[in-house]
């Protein structure tokens, strides 16, 4: 098939794409990498009158570090964050989740924004956001800026928080302490690239005795959205995290998702893999955490 007939107009700012959005509203669709847009328009599951291509906008191209956070802008390329080395030590499970992303050639042109307002339940980047806290920011001609908490951002299968006339602007990644913190991504798919049955996400941070002083860890493709489980996270804190302990925590998430059945995997499994790959993941990740002290 072949997209419905649409207007293009390409932005030249910020507030010439926020205008268009103005005018048109629910009518208009941003385009920034298409990596997701562009299928979804070729077999008419999107069909906007008008497309706003915003991938040109130099105000969303910003990478921005201090020892608090990483900002990244809506249309900063997955590519530019996975070769950005110098960044990985601040947003090591950003970094991760990226080489999970689609293939070298989606990155290329896929953008990180993107891939958070898309809000596919199996997505890497949405999860990795839901874990970390990450706060969105969102601006509109009409009511300017607001930021939005990850957690409160994804309210449905490719549904967000996101209004008609708004654009997302910024991510802002909260950056944990380097020494002692470690990280782990893991999916299961039927082909590497392939949207994922199940994937899990951990950052553990230990002192030097061991013990576990921050984590979060979360699940993605087993539920409507990206499940993250601070209250789950927070029972590690103040204890080693033992493989006992670990296995516990990944059963409890696993069973706390409300996974679907398809072609590829019934619930049954689905869920069955949440808790595998969340044992994985943690376990790796307080691997990790103790490798960065060079306990191991």
């Amino acid at each position: 098939m072949k997209a419905a007939s649409f207007d293009y107009v390409r932005a030249e700012s910020l507030d010439h794409a926020l205008d268009l959005l103005h005018q048109h509203g629910y009518e208009a669709k941003l385009l920034a990498g298409g990596q997701s847009l562009v299928p979804m328009m070729a077999m008419r599951l999107a069909r906007p009158a008008v497309l706003v291509d915003i991938h040109r906008v130099a105000a969303l191209q910003s990478v921005s570090a201090s020892s608090q956070a990483v900002v990244t802008g809506a249309v900063v390329r997955q590519r530019t964050l996975e070769d950005a080395i110098e960044l990985h030590a601040q947003i090591p499970l950003v970094a991760a989740a990226l080489r999970w992303v689609g293939h070298g050639q989606t990155r290329n042109r896929g953008t990180v924004g993107g891939s958070l307002v898309h809000a596919d339940p199996s997505a890497e980047l949405p999860l990795a956001a839901l874990v970390l806290e990450a706060t969105l920011s969102l601006t509109s001609q009409e009511e300017g800026e607001r930021t939005v908490p990850a957690g409160a951002f994804f309210l449905g299968p490719m549904f967000t928080d996101t209004r008609d006339t708004e654009c997302l602007t910024a991510i802002e990644w909260p950056v944990w302490a380097a020494r002692g913190t470690g990280c782990a991504f893991d999916e299961i798919a039927i082909r590497h690239g392939d949207f994922a049955m199940a994937s899990a996400a951990a950052q553990i941070r230990i002192d030097a005795a061991g013990v576990c002083r921050q984590a979060a860890f979360g699940l993605g493709g087993v539920d409507g959205v990206p499940r993250s489980f601070p209250e789950l996270a927070r029972r590690l804190e103040g204890k080693r995290p033992d493989d006992g302990l670990l296995h516990e925590l990944a059963e409890d998430a696993a069973a706390a998702c409300e996974p679907g059945s398809d072609l590829h995997a019934t619930a049954e499994y689905r869920r069955h893999l949440a808790a595998v790959l969340a044992r994985r993941v943690l376990r790796q990740a307080a691997q990790s955490a103790a490798a960065s002290l060079g306990s191991v």
